[in-house]
């Protein structure tokens, strides 16, 4: 190895020797911190979604492409819908569930942890129903003169084979709640719980006369329904009061031709009522997921839809839970700086461990000014334990007591140690002093030798000069 190599090898472990102290704290502040505050949220999330060929199977779907581009993988959990959903969220099986309005007991679920992310999209009462079957409950004079028959109340519902979900789907309960109101008994109701996509096949088939079927119009069953030869769609004329009767519905228009324009399906606009379903999550969900979710939520839900404008959805105004500081900050706020410019996974870090970075920066920098004199007390105190020998040898010279050869044999070590000693270059000032000043004792030394041993060789030059004459 290299002279030049062994000192910075020796520079560079001066170093470590000195700093390290500072960032063994500096590591533990920060383990520390990571542990309480774990910012880094799990990989996997679990979501509620519905039944098959559902509005939340399908937005189920699209919520695991976009998260899968943030490196996390959604388990989907199919379910009968939101009633079971809820249930899924209470029970701590799943993360996030979509929930419609009329679902949650806000008092139970607000202190149970559960908060929302916002309202995220309508879903319309739909009723379908056989145009065939109704025209057979019309009025015989009605009957006679060939007129279209439309459902437009409950109570036309009587005496017809209705579907109303499966109980899971918190659809059969609000159905009694409407017929309550229009004080109708479900024992004068033929009633079935199909999941809907039986249900809807077996409307179309004539097996049913109608069926009541909850879902954002982005569900295929909505979508085929409303083309289905000899199906119709009842319009809700008493929407606004169904509306003030229920606060967790609204009155909705399904203008004419949204559907298909050129077809002008519907052919007039259609009056319905219709619930908000929001994102809800624990309490103890981690809340950098919370943030991604709602972030997620965002862009899948802000466009124009069948019964809202741009930008209307998500919102926090219609949300019966209390909406978390993550879902508020997504839907009323800015993304962060590191939100719009880094990836989720160090935007998350950062954001999280900001704190503890500063307070950290407030304490090393303090410390950090002791190192450079440590370093320098470090390097200079291998050139000064060696001034310390070389002093005790002087002090032993002065006293005189001992052999100066053994002295100096002493001495002759030490140089040979020094000349081993390694130092920065900006000190080696001090070690070539240093060698000066042994230099200067050996000089002593044999001096002393010198004229001790000089009496022992006069009488020997003496005798030879006798000798020689």
């Amino acid at each position: 190895m290299t002279k030049t190599l062994r000192n910075a090898l020796q520079s560079l472990w001066d170093l470590l020797l000195t700093a390290g102290p500072v960032a063994l704290i500096a590591i533990a502040i920060l383990a520390a911190a990571y542990w309480w505050l774990d910012p880094t949220p799990p990989r996997t999330v679990r979501l509620a979604t519905g039944p098959a060929q559902s509005a939340y199977a399908e937005f189920g779907n699209r919520y695991a492409t976009a998260l899968q581009a943030h490196g996390v993988k959604v388990e989907q959990m199919p379910s009968a819908g939101s009633s079971e959903n809820l249930q899924l969220l209470r029970d701590g099986k799943v993360d996030f569930a979509f929930v419609r309005g009329g679902a949650v007991d806000p008092v139970a679920d607000e202190a149970a942890g559960i908060t929302s992310l916002g309202s995220l999209f309508l879903e319309p009462v739909w009723i379908f129903y056989r145009q065939d079957a109704v025209a057979l409950t019309a009025h015989p004079s009605r009957r006679q003169r060939g007129d279209l028959a439309a459902l437009t109340k409950f109570a036309q519902l009587k005496g017809l084979r209705v579907n109303v979900d499966i109980p899971g789907s918190g659809v059969p309960r609000m159905v009694e709640r409407l017929l309550a109101l229009n004080k109708i008994e479900t024992t004068g109701m033929q009633l079935s719980n199909l999941p809907p996509a039986e249900a809807a096949e077996a409307l179309q088939q004539g097996r049913l006369d109608a069926m009541v079927y909850v879902s954002a119009p982005e569900s295929p069953i909505v979508q085929s329904l409303l083309k289905a030869p000899g199906v119709r769609l009842m319009d809700f004329g008493q929407s606004e009061a169904y509306a003030r009767h229920l606060a967790f519905l609204s009155g909705v228009t399904l203008p004419r031709g949204i559907v298909d324009l050129s077809a002008d399906v519907p052919a007039h606009d259609v009056g319905l009522v219709a619930t908000t379903t929001s994102l809800l999550t624990r309490g103890d969900t981690h809340p950098a997921l919370r943030q991604l979710l709602a972030q997620v939520a965002q862009k899948q839900h802000d466009g124009a839809g069948w019964f809202n404008r741009a930008r209307e959805f998500p919102n926090t105004r219609t949300s019966e839970l209390p909406v978390s500081a993550e879902g508020d900050r997504a839907i009323n706020g800015r993304p962060s700086l590191l939100n719009r410019y880094l990836p989720f996974w160090i935007s998350s870090l950062l954001e999280r461990m900001w704190l503890v970075i500063g307070i950290l920066l407030a304490v090393l920098f303090p410390l950090s000014r002791v190192v450079p004199p440590m370093y320098e007390f470090r390097v200079r105190s291998r050139v000064f334990r060696k001034y310390q020998d070389l002093l005790e040898i002087e002090a032993r010279y002065d006293v005189g007591k001992e052999d100066p050869a053994a002295l100096l044999a002493e001495v002759n070590a030490l140089e040979a140690r020094v000349e081993k000693t390694t130092v920065p270059l900006s000190h080696t000032e001090e070690l070539y002093t240093l060698r000066n000043h042994i230099h200067l004792v050996r000089k002593k030394l044999l001096a002393r030798l010198n004229a001790a041993n000089a009496p022992a060789a006069a009488p020997e030059a003496a005798a030879a000069t006798v000798t020689t004459k």
